[in-house]
C-alpha cells in the first residue's frame, strides 16, 4: 500500500516504513504527526484518487530528527561586465518515518 501525500509545498510518494526528508516542521523528535492532505491511496487491488483530496484518508508519521542538508551553491555570472556573485545556504530539513496509512 502506498499513498501520495502533500507535506509543505511538496508531494511525496510514501509507504509504511519509509523515511522522507521534508522542509523543517515543528515538533520534537519522537513526536507523531498526522497529514490529511492525501492525493492518492493505492492498496492491494484498488486505487482511490482524490478530487483534489481523498476523503477520510490520513498518513501518520513520527519525527525522527531535524538536520541541515548539504550546502546549496548559488552562482551568478554576467559576461563582459566582470560581475560574479556566490551565495550558499544549507536548508533545514526534518526526517519523518511513515508509521501508518489509513484509507
Amino acid at each position: 500500500m502506498f499513498a501520495i501525500v502533500k507535506i509543505g509545498s511538496g508531494q511525496y510518494k510514501v509507504m509504511v516504513g519509509d523515511e522522507i526528508d521534508v522542509p523543517l516542521m515543528e515538533g520534537d523528535p519522537g513526536a507523531s504527526e498526522s497529514f490529511s492532505e492525501v492525493l492518492l491511496v493505492s492498496g492491494n487491488d484498488d486505487t482511490k484518487i482524490g478530487t483534489p483530496m481523498v476523503k477520510g484518508a490520513k498518513v501518520k508519521a513520527t519525527v525522527v530528527l531535524h538536520f541541515k542538508a548539504e550546502k546549496v551553491d548559488v552562482r551568478r555570472f554576467k559576461s563582459k561586465v566582470r560581475e560574479r556573485r556566490h551565495v550558499g545556504f544549507r536548508p533545514q530539513l526534518t526526517k519523518l518515518r511513515i508509521t501508518d496509512i489509513h484509507a
